[in-house]
């Protein structure tokens, strides 16, 4: 018998990584996610905003960062800015910076749309590579007969429409948020 546990977990783990991308996609309201690609360069390298600073929401239009060093909240301000993805302005007080989130036009809903179905087929893209993966392990286990291949590749083909339908499920509600006004 053939075990697709181990094509299962690698299918879970492009799903994992592809709601991780969708809580970085923006939709109009403030949350500390939307950061999470932000690189900052402090202490001669580059690091993740969230290694620097501490990022709230203070409430659904406001990104409140605390830097753990305030000597790095130029750099924290430089990066957020920098990231032409976001699209933010951030001030800073000298302690905190505030990262104002306006509202989004109807075309840059659109946009941000966009964006996030390429993220879905890079993740479909993978879930398939997966499923070629386990078929080619399919086909040279010559211990196998006929019919166990067959029912092992119909395992993985269902295997793949579950997951890839979970991606769909997610990026459709993904896009009634972010087009919701």
């Amino acid at each position: 018998m053939f075990d697709t546990s181990k094509e299962r977990k690698a299918m879970e783990e492009v799903a994992a990584r592809f709601d991780d991308e969708m809580k970085k996609v923006r939709t109009g309201r403030a949350h500390p996610d939307m950061l999470g690609g932000v690189k900052v360069e402090a202490y001669g390298q580059f690091m993740p905003l969230n290694q620097v600073a501490n990022v709230t929401a203070a409430d659904g239009t406001l990104l409140v960062v605390t830097p753990f060093d305030p000597s790095t909240i130029q750099a924290i301000s430089s990066a957020i800015r920098a990231d032409q993805t976001l699209g933010l302005n951030p001030a800073d007080d000298g302690r905190v910076i505030r990262v104002p989130i306006p509202a989004l036009t109807e075309e840059r809903r659109k946009e941000i749309v966009k964006t996030a179905s390429a993220k879905v087929e890079q993740a479909k893209v993978a879930i398939r590579n997966v499923r070629e993966d386990a078929r080619k392990e399919i086909k040279a286990a010559e211990e196998l007969g006929e019919d166990v291949k067959k029912r092992a590749e119909k395992e993985i083909d269902d295997l793949t429409k579950e997951f890839s339908d979970k991606i769909d499920t997610a990026f459709k509600a993904k896009s009634e948020e972010i087009m919701k006004i």
